[in-house]
């Protein structure tokens, strides 16, 4: 009987390429028997259907005749005989009526053996996520700030080589400076050959004959770093800063990223739109009618502004280039919102000067 190979990896006939790696990739990591819940039989199973999936020629024979002819003629049936001993070698094998890619397939199965042969991925550090704050005007025209943390840095005295100032460095006896080892580990398919970074030299390949006395040979050590941080302008509220190296340091790899996280503290009259600068105006009632200059607090010093006569409420003043920072030297505009106090008590004699207003159609 033909078996549905898009069942069992849970896909449509129109899968992409993509989609079928994906499924593939979720059952091994479900049911590989290395894990515990594994099993045996729906992983084989899924690898049978992904080695002909996989391969257009062999899916367009599969959609077509319900089988593939390649190989020794067996058709897509039987994973029985498969050498998976070849994966470890990095190239394509053929046996049982199957045809694999293992570089294709290699990092779905690198979580279970290593890595597939493949030169060990390089260790990283741990990333750090902090906040900072820093106030409406820091954050409009930018400013640098210092943070102090406690974390896992690079040995000042030995530079994270580990070795004491002076001292040789000769090769590792446990990987015979190759800064790897291979390994054999048991699988339903035989004997699996895998590669993992030497735990002795931190794949380095190499051991200092005399240990930095500061970090005792590990090449990082706990302390507190001072770290300047460049905010730029125009940053908003909420944005993160990413720094590269700047995390944790590890031995034998690189260091993690530092994440900032900007926190912009509101300005009492001013906001940013876009590479604007939006603030309401308070105006009094006689000003709106005649006109007047009034002094004005911007993030770049005081400023006189003409108020013209019969400005109406809402109104819109534009003061140019005392926006944001663009860069190149160009900034965007400041806009003023005009907005008119009403007088809470009115003389006697105002009252009477109003009422002449109103006869005038005022």
């Amino acid at each position: 009987m033909k078996k549905d190979y898009y069942s069992i990896l849970g896909i449509s006939k129109s899968a992409s390429a993509d989609e079928i790696k994906k499924a593939f990739r979720k059952i091994a990591h479900t049911h590989h028997p290395d894990k515990g819940s594994g099993n045996a039989e729906k992983f084989k199973e899924a690898s049978e259907a992904y080695s002909v999936l996989s391969d257009e020629k062999k899916r367009a024979e599969y959609d077509s005749y319900g089988k593939t002819f390649g190989g020794n003629g067996g058709g897509a049936g039987g994973f029985e005989g498969f050498d998976f001993s070849q994966f470890s070698q990095g190239f394509g094998g053929q046996q049982g009526g199957f045809e694999f890619n293992f570089e294709d397939l290699g990092d779905i199965f690198g979580d279970f053996f290593g890595g597939g042969g493949r030169a060990p991925k390089q260790k990283r550090g741990r990333d750090i996520s902090i906040d900072a704050e820093i106030d409406f005007k820091e954050s409009i025209f930018g400013v640098t700030k210092h943070v102090l943390l406690n974390k896992t840095s690079t040995c000042e005295r030995c530079k994270g080589n580990r070795a004491e100032p002076g001292s040789d460095m000769v090769s590792c006896k446990t990987c015979n400076g190759k800064g790897s080892i291979r390994e054999m580990k048991r699988s339903i398919f035989g004997q699996i050959a895998a590669t993992k970074t030497c735990d002795e030299c931190l794949g380095v390949g190499a051991m200092p004959k005399q240990k930095c006395t500061e970090c005792k040979g590990l090449g990082v050590k706990g302390k507190q770093e001072d770290i300047k941080l460049e905010i730029p302008s125009g940053i908003e509220n909420g944005e993160m800063i990413r720094m590269t190296g700047k995390g944790e340091a590890i031995a034998g790899g690189v260091a993690g990223d530092l994440y900032i996280k900007i926190h912009v503290k509101p300005h009492k009259n001013i906001r940013k739109e876009g590479s604007s600068l939006v603030m309401d105006l308070q105006v009094k009632l006689s000003d709106a009618l005649l006109g007047a200059d009034y002094k004005v607090e911007t993030l770049d010093g005081p400023l006189t502004v003409t108020i013209p006569e019969r400005v109406k409420f809402g109104e819109v003043l534009r003061v140019k280039g005392k926006g944001v920072p663009m860069g190149s030297g160009r900034r965007g505009d400041m806009y003023l919102r005009i907005q008119i106090e009403l007088p809470g008590k009115i003389s006697k004699h105002a009252k009477k000067l109003i009422e002449e207003l109103r006869g005038e159609g005022v």
